[in-house]
């Protein structure tokens, strides 16, 4: 079974993963953390490094997707954050910018930063496709 913890994409992976029949048997649920105390809150994700490394940051994926992962119980955990726009954090990455955490029962875990040009949406649906794709991926290196 598999969660996700979702930021930037706001409930479109867990969407698009329930159009499917029978899913039930793989998808245990996800969580939308938008904001950052709901990062910390419903992950256990560190305010502090929020602040150090910015919620659109390698770390902060990697702590979304361990959060769900002990939240949850599951085998495999999906963690994505990122800008959309039409602004950014600061100096930090620019809009379209997207990290995508993941990592297992088994003690992988694995970030993944990506670039997508667009206006808002095409950038959430694209960072909601390249995190189906890297999920399949990760659980295929196992099985």
């Amino acid at each position: 079974m598999f969660t996700t913890a979702e930021s930037i994409t706001g409930g479109l992976i867990s969407s698009y993963i329930t159009n499917f029949p029978s899913v039930s048997t793989v998808f245990w649920g996800g969580f939308i953390t938008y904001s950052n105390d709901s990062k910390n809150r419903l992950l256990g994700v560190s305010l502090s490094d929020i602040e150090k490394y910015g919620a659109v940051s390698k770390e902060i994926a990697l702590q979304m997707a361990i959060g769900a992962l002990k939240q949850s119980s599951v085998d495999y955990a999906l963690s994505i954050t990122g800008y959309a726009g039409p602004f950014s954090q600061g100096d930090r990455d620019p809009v379209g910018t997207v990290y995508i955490g993941l990592c297992d029962r088994y003690g992988r875990a694995h970030v993944e930063k990506k670039f997508f040009v667009g206006e808002r949406n095409s950038v959430r649906n694209a960072a909601r496709d390249a995190a189906i794709v890297l999920l399949r991926k990760f659980i295929l290196e196992v099985e």
